[in-house]
């Protein structure tokens, strides 16, 4: 999985939300790293909702503008636990190997 896909999974955990708060959860959550243009993460979203990791919940209008709001489905859920595991036993393998290297760098 991309980062950026991970990202906005993670983005979706706690609830609902429209296009302009994924953009600001994935900025923070990456500390300012993943910058995600409109186009791309609309993009994205289609894809997760092809895939029936995410779904279109509602849409508001604010101001004139619309706003459609997007949440986690179970399998999107799943699928990012999933992930989230992975990318735990991998950083945890780096972890070991860089551990056992220090002493021999001293």
């Amino acid at each position: 999985m991309r980062e950026p896909t991970f990202l906005v999974l993670t983005a979706l955990t706690d609830g609902p939300k429209h296009g302009y708060g994924i953009i600001r959860d994935v900025a923070e959550l990456s500390d300012g790293r993943v910058k995600l243009l409109p186009g791309t993460l609309y993009a994205a979203l289609d894809r997760l909702v092809a895939q029936g990791l995410v779904e279109h919940v509602r849409d508001d209008v604010i101001d004139g503008r619309m706003r459609r709001y997007y949440s986690l489905t179970g399998n999107g859920l799943r699928v990012l636990q999933a992930e989230t595991a992975r990318l735990r036993q991998l950083a945890g393998a780096a972890e070991a190997r860089l551990r056992a290297l220090k002493p021999r760098l001293t």
